[in-house]
């Protein structure tokens, strides 16, 4: 790595202090975007916006502004996140094909434990481990919000596509290396929730079969 473990969390420190509150309302997105998936009658559109809004300040504002300071590579994954963002929102809101439900199935329950490990457990884990705000990862920061996707993806109406699941599943990998160099053990969950969706995703016999357009 190019950068320091001290260098690696002082963008943190930066990051959280510049931007605050929107680490507040980013939480709320977060867990409006859960409750809709428990709404009866037709899911919202609101979900894959959501989410691509997460994506787009993720890569546009923590990687492109923050991170690409001590990371070139950054730079790189930023306009992965901004296109990642940009495809939940077309695939959400122009051709349709994206939708959430939660359901009492394998896919629900195990997406259920992403998301709660994303909002709730990782920013626990991680004051324990001795990773306090603003030195922390906070959601909207890419670890936290890749495992909530990875969870949102298991709770889709349809089985993802390999486009959609692409750039979350490579940076789970990639940002669970974190783990290792700069002892953040809470970013293991990423690796974990990766195979999860991975494995999952490869059981057809589990997801409801794609319905034709505008059906």
């Amino acid at each position: 790595m190019p950068f320091t473990a001290e260098q690696f969390f002082d963008v943190f420190a930066r990051y959280n202090n510049a931007v605050w509150p929107a680490q507040a309302f980013l939480n709320l997105l977060a867990v409006l975007v859960v409750i809709l998936c428990f709404k009866k009658g037709s899911p919202s559109a609101l979900v894959p916006s959501a989410l691509g809004v997460l994506w787009i300040w993720t890569g546009g504002v923590y990687h492109l502004m923050f991170f690409s300071a001590i990371n070139p590579i950054a730079r790189v994954a930023g306009w992965l996140f901004i296109a990642q963002g940009i495809l939940f929102l077309y695939t959400g809101l122009v051709t349709k094909e994206l939708r959430f439900r939660f359901t009492r199935s394998i896919r629900g329950i195990t997406g259920a434990v992403m998301i709660l490990y994303a909002l709730i457990f990782y920013p626990m884990l991680g004051f324990f481990l001795g990773h306090v705000y603003p030195y922390a990862p906070t959601f909207g920061a890419p670890c936290p919000t890749t495992i909530f996707t990875l969870g949102m993806l298991l709770w889709g109406e349809t089985r993802p596509r390999w486009f959609v699941v692409l750039v979350p599943v490579l940076w789970a990998f990639f940002g669970s290396s974190a783990v290792v160099m700069f002892a953040v053990k809470e970013d293991a969950g990423l690796f974990l929730a990766a195979w999860l969706l991975l494995g999952l995703r490869g059981m057809k016999q589990l997801w409801p079969a794609a319905q034709p357009a505008g059906a």
